[in-house]
């Protein structure tokens, strides 16, 4: 076998290598977006059938047609039915308004900042948060329920839960910091498509994360809380528009956590 179809061949056990059960779904998402963008799986590639994918990537059948329909209304895969049917990278791909270099050079960074600030948060606040405040953040949740349809409005009440788990731990300065960093990931989240089934997991995370809270539980909530964030960097990672292929600006190289695990 040539050299390059054995890359290919690695390449693609990579791409389709088991993902973590804690964010089936954003990895999922991340796995075949990025694999997509990086041309491992060329437009008009058709994807393996439903059941020997779920089994490849050992997820439940539910996960992945969830990040299927993600991708598909991003515009990164369609369906086709009947005989010879199945699910195919797009072709085209859909153009995208190139964001800025700096935008996409710093993405990373980003994340890492939200990281670091917010799960201090969901620590001090499984500490700190009285009954009324997680009784106003639980009411926030079940409206995020009712507008998975409609993102702007999801987008501001999203804002509120984390700004308001700040709050919950009595420090202005984490108010101010949780602020920052939500408001800096509101430029790389602009860039992205929203569809329901990514609102509606984010906001499973959300609610397992109050109830870590609530109950005292600080490990549980910092693991929760860094388990929701890093969903949202494997969605970015998956569904981020590139410029012109796999390069980056400054000759940095496109986001990948294709077969690699988070520490």
């Amino acid at each position: 076998m040539p050299v390059a179809s054995l890359a290919s061949v690695a390449s693609l056990d990579t791409v389709f290598a088991p993902v973590r059960s804690q964010t089936a779904f954003e990895e999922t998402v991340d796995r075949l977006g990025t694999a997509i963008k990086l041309g491992l799986l060329p437009p008009g590639t058709r994807l393996p059938a439903e059941r020997e994918l779920c089994a490849k990537l050992g997820i439940a059948r539910s996960t992945l047609r969830q990040a299927l329909v993600a991708l598909a209304r991003s515009g990164l895969l369609h369906a086709t039915r009947g005989r010879g049917g199945g699910t195919f990278v797009a072709n085209p791909q859909p153009p995208a308004d190139p964001p800025s270099p700096e935008l996409l050079a710093a993405w990373r960074d980003v994340c890492d900042q939200r990281m670091a600030v917010e799960v201090g948060v969901a620590v001090l606040a499984a500490a700190r948060a009285n009954p009324e405040a997680l009784d106003a953040l639980d009411a926030l949740v079940l409206a995020l329920d009712r507008m998975l349809d409609d993102f702007g409005s999801y987008r501001q009440a999203d804002v509120r839960l984390h700004v308001g788990l700040a709050q919950a731990t009595g420090s202005p300065r984490l108010i101010t910091a949780t602020t920052e960093a939500q408001g800096a990931m509101t430029g790389l989240i602009s860039l992205i498509a929203h569809p329901p089934e990514v609102l509606d997991s984010s906001n499973a995370q959300h609610r397992r994360l109050l109830a870590a809270v609530r109950r005292r539980d600080e490990a549980v909530a910092a693991r929760v809380m860094a388990e929701h964030l890093r969903g949202t960097e494997h969605v970015l990672a998956g569904l981020l528009p590139w410029p012109s292929g796999p390069a980056w600006p400054d000759g940095e190289t496109a986001p990948s956590n294709l077969g690699q695990t988070e520490p």
